[in-house]
């Protein structure tokens, strides 16, 4: 039978493992044992020795590594890791969970790209390791894990209302009678027996619950658990010092992640590699268009909303934050990739912003205080007072408005000058301007050097 440990690294056996057999000061060692499971698992790729990881640090990593190739890489081969996949790598697993997570906890803000990617690659991992299992495995496998997470034949909805609301699951996934969520065969069959006179109840199970929709659910649970875990930690590390090798594992996953993320994404290519076209800086107030230029110096009444919450919010922000986001349009972005503690956000975006509102006629927070909570949703960060990453993603971040709506729009701040011919976005002309002063040697001293701020958060 196949362990709990598997896929759950939070049942009594897998806390067990890491009460009594994680040891922190041997996670750097060559593991015999380890290289052995690896060595022995059917259809491991063992010629390229990169792969393999001796030791628990390093499967760490590689787990980290895997999720990335698996989603981004086109000629991704799943027998480079066929060893994350045989059952023999649970004990080894549940340690490099637990120690991710603690790593991830201790370095980065809740909902950060490390942590996001954390958990969407242990939602992963299940589903995969689940497609490797026989039928009646993974059947009897995710019966008992749903049991372990308080989940049996039926369940208030309730329960899984924070997996709703975090869009993970959609309540139309679920068979909902009387409030509660039918998942068991049994329940199914007892509830609904009569119901179904020309079909077989069974078959109809299949249909409108069965294996698929008890997994999605283990699944969404165990990613659900996972943040609260990290959040957990968060909430209790200043009460307790992190042990060392905890703090280098969070400086190797951050490492790990830019470098595999800067081959599959023009976004964390551009971010990654100063110098470019595009390149991440201070914003350039000489390099503005004159649409830009006018929206600062103030707008008056009927043109401030839009001026400044629409055009002028998303402009400045990927200005500064991301330059080149039309060159990776689709991409899924959020200011906290870049701008990692909102330091950036909040000591030269949001004060750009607020002076222009206040430069308008009359001043826009005067008359309109909410506005500055439609700026906030703009940002991505829903509709809050403030940024903050615990609200990251409720909303979406606006990219900056084209010329052509401009016109339509706003046309009073359309004001074209000749660095507007061949532009169709206010972005493209703030970045071809920001360059030619650069060769010209004529930009400011802040910006000559490149000032990329991706793994500071601020300057």
């Amino acid at each position: 039978m196949v362990e709990s440990s598997f896929l759950n690294p939070f049942c009594d056996e897998a806390l067990n493992i890491v009460r009594n057999q994680a040891d922190l000061s041997i996670v750097f060692d060559v593991d015999s044992r380890l290289v052995d499971i690896i060595s022995f698992s059917p259809h491991q790729n063992l010629s390229d020795e990169s792969y393999i990881p001796e030791n628990i640090i390093n499967l760490a990593l590689k787990r980290i590594k895997w999720y990335i190739e698996r989603k981004n890489n086109k000629e991704y081969n799943s027998h480079d890791y066929a060893y994350l996949f045989v059952e023999d790598i649970s004990f080894y697993d549940v340690i490099v969970f637990h120690l991710t997570a603690q790593a991830i906890a201790y370095k980065f803000n809740f909902n950060s790209r490390e942590m996001r990617l954390f958990v969407q690659s242990q939602g992963q991992i299940i589903e995969d390791r689940l497609g490797s299992l026989m039928l009646s495995e993974k059947r009897e496998l995710t019966e008992d894990i749903l049991g372990e997470l308080m989940v049996s034949g039926t369940v208030e909805w309730t329960f899984l209302k924070d997996i709703i609301s975090s869009k993970k699951l959609s309540l139309t996934d679920l068979l909902i009678d009387n409030g509660e969520v039918i998942l068991d065969r049994d329940e199914f069959i007892y509830r609904f027996e009569d119901k179904f006179e020309d079909r077989s109840v069974s078959k109809m199970y299949d249909v409108l619950v069965g294996d698929n929709v008890k997994e999605e659910v283990l699944k969404n649970l165990i990613m659900q658990k996972t943040e609260e875990y990290i959040q957990n930690i968060q909430e209790k590390s200043h009460l307790i010092e992190p042990h060392p090798s905890i703090l280098t594992l969070a400086d190797e996953i951050e490492k790990t992640i830019d470098e595999e993320m800067t081959k599959y994404s023009t976004f964390y290519a551009n971010v990654n590699s100063p110098g470019g076209y595009m390149e991440i800086g201070k914003l350039v107030k000489e390099a503005f268009p004159p649409c830009i230029k006018n929206t600062i110096e103030g707008v008056s009444s009927g043109g401030r909303n839009d001026a400044i919450v629409l055009f002028l919010t998303s402009f400045a922000s990927y200005a500064r934050l991301y330059p080149g986001i039309f060159a990776n349009e689709g991409a899924n972005i959020k200011v906290s990739d870049i701008d990692k503690n909102l330091d950036i956000t909040e000591r030269e975006i949001l004060p750009l912003i607020f002076e222009a509102a206040d430069n308008c006629t009359p001043p826009l927070f005067e008359d309109q205080p909410q506005e500055k909570i439609n700026i906030i949703s703009k940002l991505g960060f829903g509709m809050h007072s403030e940024v903050s990453l615990e609200h990251e993603g409720e909303t979406k971040w606006y990219t900056p408005m084209s010329c052509e709506k401009v016109k339509i729009h706003l046309p009073q701040l359309c004001k074209k000058d000749k660095g507007c011919k061949g532009i169709n976005n206010p972005l493209s002309y703030y970045t071809r301007a920001k360059w030619n002063l650069k060769k010209e040697g004529k930009l400011p001293d802040s910006n000559q050097s490149g000032n990329n701020s991706n793994s500071s958060g601020g300057d």
